[in-house]
């Protein structure tokens, strides 16, 4: 502010009424203006220090810290084992110096370079194209007993495509579950593609080998980012945070006989938010219209009747799902 006020013409009263306007002492600005008068200073070149090692002695300290013997070695170890044996060329901080002016100070051990892994980005726009499948833990009857609730989840309806509940992890229990949900809801190959993390089974050669075989996309979490398989966490969300989930499962039967019931309440009774509040049956089978303009009558009978209840427009029903996305892309993602 000040170099633009300093800029002004000094006739006609222009800055002092700028400065009066912006807050600015007249008299930083005149310091200011002074020192932008004056013709740039030259920058000189610094001088050599006397006590500077000369050329020969800086090569000679390079071709003995080059030597075999301490190649391996850190200058602070060389400069020890010199002293002990009576030498001195320079300072630690010297031998740095002149390895750093020949590119030769680094990171001598070997360091992991982790991969760029992909942002994924999945649309689906109507049931059957986009599946995400999880894996989560059930406590058994006793501390550190657990069973495995395997769930296939459809993104776009939000309908559990398939679950079975198991006593491990293992690529081999899942791919049964995966086939009777491809057969059951008749999937033809090069539609599907299936979303999980990077869990054992979801990276197993023998899962690999099966949606190779179906003819299904493969698609995973970049590592540690549980926000690239939203709807499976949100969905075991709602399983567990259900009032009658019990804090252990006294068998696998007992767990099996919950997620029996919670899954055909989720599918058939549960009006999801995200779907516009309608349940995953409804929106899976084909049913969002008939049941959008049912409550789109409703809603208008109610306006009829009650117009003075609604300030500002006609009601209208929730919107229907058009899209289900995993990471929808940005402008920043697209540059």
């Amino acid at each position: 502010m000040t170099d633009a006020v300093a800029g002004l013409a000094p006739a006609g009263g222009l800055m002092a009424a700028a400065c009066v306007a912006l807050g600015v002492s007249r008299a930083s600005v005149q310091r200011r203006r002074a020192r932008l008068a004056k013709p740039p200073v030259a920058l000189r070149p610094r001088p050599r220090p006397a006590r500077a090692l000369s050329v020969p002695q800086q090569q000679a300290v390079l071709e003995l810290l080059h030597a075999p013997r301490f190649a391996d070695q850190a200058p602070a170890e060389i400069y020890a084992c010199l002293l002990d044996e009576g030498v001195y060329h320079c300072s630690v901080r010297t031998m740095y110096r002149l390895l750093g002016q020949n590119g030769e100070v680094r990171e001598r051990r070997a360091q992991l370079r982790h991969p760029v892994y992909q942002k994924p980005e999945l649309l689906a726009e109507r049931p059957n194209e986009v599946w995400s499948w999880d894996i989560t833990k059930l406590m058994g009857p006793t501390k550190w007993s657990y069973f495995y609730l395997y769930v296939i989840l459809d993104i776009f309806s939000r309908r559990v495509i398939g679950w079975c509940v198991a006593d491990a992890e293992s690529a081999t229990l899942f791919r049964p579950l995966f086939d009777d949900a491809i057969a059951k809801h008749n999937v033809p190959p090069g539609q599907l593609t299936l979303h999980a993390d990077r869990g054992g089974p979801m990276k197993a050669r023998a899962t690999a080998l099966l949606l190779a075989d179906l003819g299904v996309t493969r698609s995973h979490n970049r590592p540690h980012t549980s926000n690239d398989n939203p709807f499976s966490e949100s969905h075991f969300k709602t399983l567990k945070y259900q009032p009658r989930f019990p804090q252990r499962f006294g068998c696998i039967e007992d767990a099996r006989s919950f997620c029996r019931r919670f899954f055909d309440w989720y599918n058939q009774d549960h009006h999801h938010a995200g779907i516009g509040l309608m349940t995953p049956d409804q929106v899976h089978y084909g049913q969002a219209d008939a049941v959008h303009a049912a409550r789109q009558q409703t809603l208008a009978l109610a306006f009829q009747t009650n117009p003075e209840r609604f300030v500002n427009k006609p009601p209208t029903p929730p919107n229907k799902p058009t899209a289900a996305w995993i990471n929808p892309p940005t402008p920043n993602s697209r540059a």
